[in-house]
């Protein structure tokens, strides 16, 4: 297994999943105001650990991946940030990029922490992968993820549709 690293902010911990975390990633994703803008719709059980197993395995193929975001005062898995590449049927294509995400559980919202979860994984990002681009995409109507994206100095260089969604797909 690869060596995934544990980076601290001054509110965060951005480290790798842990099992017990799982029953706190189903609340998150179960939730539909984390979902509103990641397919639209609450995702089963099922659907969560097929996505914290994808998170965790981008890790071995990729030697990068999402982190588990945990509040450092509270020790609560609050979220989650971090690279993938998805290998999705979207045009341009994100092949070969780091396309960055980030979700955070609706009490940690509105504090700035996704941009400082981001901003961590980012320059952690650029330290080990200087030559990848770091992508994102985000939903047209997500204006908190767009306040976030721009915060980072991601540039806007696409509009297209996503799984029925208007989307944008930034780079840095």
């Amino acid at each position: 297994m690869p060596h995934i690293p544990t980076i601290e902010t001054d509110r965060l911990i951005l480290r790798p999943y842990r099992r017990d975390d799982f029953n706190t990633y189903t609340t998150l994703f179960a939730d539909p105001n984390v979902t509103r803008y990641i397919g639209g719709v609450p995702f089963s059980r099922e659907q969560a650990w097929t996505r914290f197993l994808r998170q965790v395995g981008m890790w071995y193929y990729f030697g990068f991946g999402f982190f588990a975001i945990q509040d450092r005062e509270t020790g609560a898995f609050i979220g989650e940030a971090g690279f993938h590449d998805l290998h999705r049927v979207i045009t341009p294509s994100l092949e070969g990029m780091m396309e960055t995400g980030w979700a955070l559980s609706p009490l940690a919202h509105g504090r700035g922490l996704a941009t400082e979860a981001v901003d961590a994984a980012l320059r952690w990002g650029d330290e080990q992968f200087p030559a990848l681009k770091k992508t994102c995409i985000i939903d047209i109507a997500n204006t908190a993820s767009l306040r976030v994206a721009v915060k980072l100095r991601f540039e806007e260089v696409h509009r297209t549709v996503y799984h029925g969604a208007n989307v944008i797909i930034f780079e840095r």
